[in-house]
């Protein structure tokens, strides 16, 4: 692979579809994701496409993030964006694009998707900070609205009307992340509470970077969770379009991220003090919910 300094090491040596799919499955245990992915639910002959698709976003995303590819993400995001081109034309050598390339052999998975997480991990190369809303949703229409879609199109789903659903569903969980780790985000550079909700609450950066609640702050992400909570709405009868596994595993989506919003609401939205995050507890209240309302 053209790069391979600036792409993540593997022996140099012929990969196996079995081999491929072995090794993004690690890269999925090794995660430490709040939500679902490819959770035991989803049918077993569908769960390795989605660890590759996984698998290809998750280095994507080191790529824009690890101090590792400090001073070549640019150059790193190409080298995987030109990879994943060869990958669409039958090459591939890198175990995901094998395992990638198996997906969309047998799921008919498009590529575009896929480019427009490379966008969005582009656009946290050179946007730092979100003056508007609408700012923060165009970032989230390529960081988190492919997932959904990709998903649907795993489960072998075409109907373009229920991208609407997913859309608002990975929006949701984006803007669910935005709350919960407004702290940690501070740390690495990043603020995406759109500018223009701090100005209106009367909260500045400097205020956030202190790492205290204030009744502005609280405010403020009251404002947000109210919002993450809207698109959690307007995603869910994506539960009642798709039947099955389907139906089960997007219940289980849906409930983790608003797990999430009522553990911020129950620590009063202080999140400086403890990142709120999911128990094992809280995944076996979520699975049991999930039972109960999806299409099984």
């Amino acid at each position: 692979m053209p790069g391979a300094a600036a792409v993540p090491n593997v022996p140099r040596r012929s990969w196996t579809i079995e081999e491929s799919f072995a090794y993004c499955e690690q890269i999925v245990r090794a995660s430490t994701e709040n939500f679902p992915v490819a959770s035991r639910f989803v049918p077993a002959h569908l769960r390795p496409y989605v660890w590759a698709i996984y698998s290809f976003a998750r280095f994507a995303d080191n790529f824009a993030d690890e101090p590792e590819y400090e001073g070549s993400r640019a150059e790193a995001l190409d080298h995987w964006e030109e990879a994943l081109e060869r990958c669409y034309h039958g090459e591939a050598e890198h175990p995901v694009f094998i395992a990638l390339r198996e997906a969309v052999d047998k799921r008919d998975i498009p590529i575009l998707p896929l480019r427009d997480m490379l966008t969005a991990y582009r656009i946290d190369l050179h946007v730092k900070r979100h003056p508007t809303f609408a700012s923060l949703r165009n970032y989230c229409a390529h960081a988190a609205e492919p997932i959904g879609r990709l998903i649907l199109c795993v489960f072998g789903y075409r109907d373009p009307a229920l991208s609407r659903f997913t859309d608002d569903l990975s929006t949701a969980l984006q803007l669910t992340k935005v709350v919960q780790d407004v702290k940690q985000d501070l740390a690495h550079g990043y603020l995406y509470l759109p500018e223009e909700d701090l100005s209106h609450f009367g909260v500045r950066e400097a205020d956030l970077a202190a790492g205290y609640i204030t009744p502005r702050i609280r405010d403020l992400l009251r404002f947000q969770v109210a919002r993450a909570r809207s698109f959690f709405e307007r995603g869910r009868p994506i539960v009642h379009w798709v039947d099955g596994e389907l139906s089960f595993e997007m219940n289980l989506i849906w409930h983790s991220g608003t797990t999430i919003l009522d553990k911020i609401e129950a620590v009063d939205y202080d999140v400086f003090q403890r990142r709120p995050a999911i128990d094992t507890l809280d995944k076996l209240k979520m699975v049991m919910r999930s039972a109960r309302r999806s299409r099984l």
